[in-house]
């Protein structure tokens, strides 16, 4: 589940991870007395005025501003607030802010000796170890620093068995080229936020930029937090800080039927069980001339209200032209699955688009014959071949 800037460091904060102080508002009023208080309890002079949306690169789209007084903060709240923020990783369609964060300003207008880090905790999936991936590069996109200089990319496995060692924490803060008082910061910030990683299970940390000032004290500047919904149980404060407002409407709604959505951008849905399975529907639909619309895995136990919500959901997207059922008849007998389209079909009442259905399994071929004869704009397949050629037709 991704979270907002402020909440992630809300969550760091309590492990012992410095952020620097800030206050989240939604209206021009909040924002000149949040930056107040700032003022009065932590001398801030200067703050930064951070657009609070799920993306990355909000200073690119005009998302975050300097703000060097009162009126700045005022001004740059109110041209923030509201606005459609474009950036790398919204899409042309952009997002609308509804918060921003008054953040006090760690760089200290003027100084130079400012330097801005990078590091992130996530999983190595091929060696089932958590890694701290880490670079002198920070404020650049990470991806932009692999391509070019490689070699400013350091990684640092962590075993599970005995956790982070202080000896680890150590090595990073040298490979950093930090000394001194900015040695023991970052050691103590290192320890700190890969405890924090643990206990609150998350998926991903992202610390972009990761700050030493000019007063040798180490900051998560900016955070990114993905916290993993399977343990979400075990923390119902976190699973709060959902915001809808930052999701896909049809993500969402497949959420609410424990259905796996993700939404792409091609013109041919698909509803499969499974995720390999999946995966290889989406490159047969590719091979065939079209591009997937979605990722959508209803499970192993499809039945007619799934199909159904898996239909409607679907059916949002305009640009949609087929639909391909995929199921394999493991632990569900395809029969059933195919009487669940039908059902399904019919209680929609009238789908703009032909659907394509291949079941294979167990009772595969009265499955077929469920399909054949209900007499709808429904086409069965056996083969995938047999699925791509109709797919083929239907997109031309």
């Amino acid at each position: 589940m991704n979270i907002h800037e402020y909440q992630g460091k809300a969550i760091l904060s309590r492990f012992g991870v410095s952020v620097p102080a800030g206050i989240v508002v939604d209206d021009v009023e909040s924002a000149e007395k949040a930056a107040l208080e700032l003022q009065e309890k932590n001398g801030a002079n200067s703050w930064v005025v951070k657009a609070q949306i799920h993306a990355g690169g909000r200073g690119k789209g005009g998302g975050v501003k300097l703000a060097l007084s009162i009126a700045d903060v005022r001004k740059h709240a109110g041209s923030i607030l509201g606005m459609q923020l474009v950036t790398p990783q919204t899409g042309p369609a952009g997002k609308k802010v509804h918060k921003v964060l008054i953040q006090q300003d760690i760089y200290y207008p003027g100084n130079t000796s400012v330097r801005e880090l990078y590091m992130s905790v996530l999983l190595n999936r091929a060696t089932g170890r958590n890694i701290i991936m880490y670079s002198t590069e920070g404020g650049m996109d990470i991806e932009a620093v692999a391509e070019k200089t490689p070699h400013l990319i350091f990684r640092e496995e962590i075993n599970p068995a005995v956790g982070i060692q202080p000896f680890q924490a150590r090595k990073i803060a040298f490979n950093l080229g930090l000394e001194g008082k900015a040695f023991k910061e970052m050691n103590r910030f290192v320890l700190a936020l890969y405890n924090a990683y643990i206990a609150s299970d998350s998926s991903l940390f992202e610390i972009n930029p990761l700050v030493k000032t000019s007063d040798d004290l180490i900051f998560a500047a900016d955070a990114k937090v993905n916290l993993d919904d399977n343990a979400l149980f075990r923390h119902p404060d976190y699973a709060e800080m959902r915001d809808l407002n930052e999701e896909d409407p049809a993500e969402t709604e497949a959420s609410r039927h424990n259905l796996n959505f993700i939404k792409l951008n091609g013109n041919v849905g698909c509803m499969v069980n499974g995720a390999g399975l999946a995966m290889a529907t989406m490159d047969i639909i590719k091979l065939s001339g079209g591009e997937p619309a979605n990722f959508l895995d209803v499970g192993g136990t499809a039945n007619a209200q799934t199909v159904e919500a898996g239909f409607r959901i679907i059916l949002q997207d305009p640009s949609v032209k087929v639909i391909l059922i995929n199921i394999f008849g493991g632990i569900v007998r395809c029969d059933r699955v195919a009487q669940g389209v039908v059902d399904a079909y019919k209680s929609i009442g009238s789908i703009r688009v032909p659907v394509i259905v291949r079941l294979q399994g167990t009772n595969a071929q009265e499955a077929k014959t469920v399909i054949d004869h209900s007499g709808l704009q429904v086409y069965s397949a056996i083969s995938l071949q047999d699925a791509a050629d109709l797919v083929k037709k239907s997109v031309q």
